[in-house]
């Protein structure tokens, strides 16, 4: 089924779902979406990361009858008892809960650690006790290391360059261990650069497209690390959460206990990903379109090149990003000028 016919097969049978991570940038849009279609929703998050004002973005778009088929646990997937408690009675789970961020993994490896791997194996534990239906997960690109093909396919991956990229692949190695030890259904979706409304601008491992954002309205020149044509392959969040809803209830025998590429499968280099953000900006602040970047070093641990092939996600989940980066960037401008500025 596609997306619609998920969507209006969900709406005539709704289900209970946990989202962890749910009050960060990718968690409440999962959020948003789940409430939108008349489910019952679970969310759990310590706020390492995760906003309250993300929350609170989605109630105040929700109507108040499908919030209140929201239920929020400030827990911490580090702690068994949490996760337990989380999924209990729940269909489907949606693992977004990690510490994101490779430069943050190579300052501090063992919170990386600790909330990647011991927090993801506690949320396996939970779902399998729980009898949880079907548990997806956020994987990473990071995976694919210093393999260097393009496009990155699923079944070919490199040696990982940081302490955040082995933790992204370690899940995968227990997701496919608990596949196969105890039965328990799992779908892992490698993540290429997501970006879009409610994404944090702030930060020292703020992502690079709300930073940026952030930084050319107050009329500073953005950093660009190397020689801005290091390229990546970017997904609108839109994108994203459709992918997740799609490996959640597909009923394909096929698509289960697999990894799957979630991007829209174009490289855009840094230089031009600028570009495009100036250009959305300048037509609010016509100023903004002469700041030029200041360019640095390159970062550690980064890949120069990241484009995915989405063939198997597209042939097995029937997922079709609608989203490319420009119309992606369009829309997350918009967000940021109405949500922002307006407000600032």
């Amino acid at each position: 089924m596609n997306i619609d016919q998920v969507k209006a097969q969900l709406k005539q049978n709704p289900k209970k779902w946990l989202v962890t991570g749910v009050a960060g940038f990718i968690g409440s849009n999962l959020l948003e979406v789940l409430l939108d279609l008349g489910q019952t929703v679970t969310g759990l998050d310590n706020f390492s990361t995760g906003k309250q004002e993300n929350l609170d973005g989605v109630e105040q778009i929700a109507c108040p009858d499908k919030w209140q088929n929201f239920t929020f646990l400030k827990k911490d997937i580090v702690n068994l008892p949490d996760c337990m408690e989380a999924c209990t009675g729940v269909d489907y789970v949606l693992h977004q809960a990690a510490l994101g961020s490779v430069p943050r993994s190579i300052d501090d490896p063992l919170t990386t650690n600790s909330s990647n791997i011991d927090g993801f194996v506690n949320m396996l534990v939970a779902a399998r006790d729980n009898s949880v239906k079907r548990f997806v997960y956020a994987a990473s690109s990071s995976t694919y290391g210093d393999h260097p093909d393009l496009p990155k396919v699923e079944d070919k991956i490199g040696r990982p360059l940081s302490p955040y990229a082995v933790t992204k692949y370690v899940n995968e190695l227990y997701a496919d261990v608990f596949a196969t030890t105890y039965g328990t259904e799992s779908i892992g979706l490698r993540y290429f650069n997501v970006f879009g409304k409610r994404q944090d601008p702030e930060g020292a491992y703020a992502a690079v497209i709300p930073k940026w954002i952030d930084i050319l309205l107050q009329g500073n020149q953005p950093v660009i690390n190397g020689d801005g044509e290091t390229s990546r392959d970017y997904c609108y969040i839109d994108n994203t959460v459709q992918a997740n809803i799609l490996a959640a209830v597909t009923d394909n025998p096929e698509a289960v206990n697999k990894v799957y590429n979630v991007a829209f499968g174009e490289k855009t280099t840094l230089n031009e990903l600028l570009d495009m953000i100036k250009s959305g900006l300048s037509a609010h602040k016509p100023e903004i379109a002469k700041i030029k970047p200041v360019y640095g070093p390159f970062r550690q641990g980064d890949v120069r090149h990241s484009l995915a092939d989405i063939s198997r996600a597209e042939e097995l989940l029937q997922y079709s990003p609608q989203y490319n980066v420009k119309t992606g960037m369009q829309a997350t401008i918009d967000w940021y000028m109405k949500n922002i500025i307006i407000k600032a």
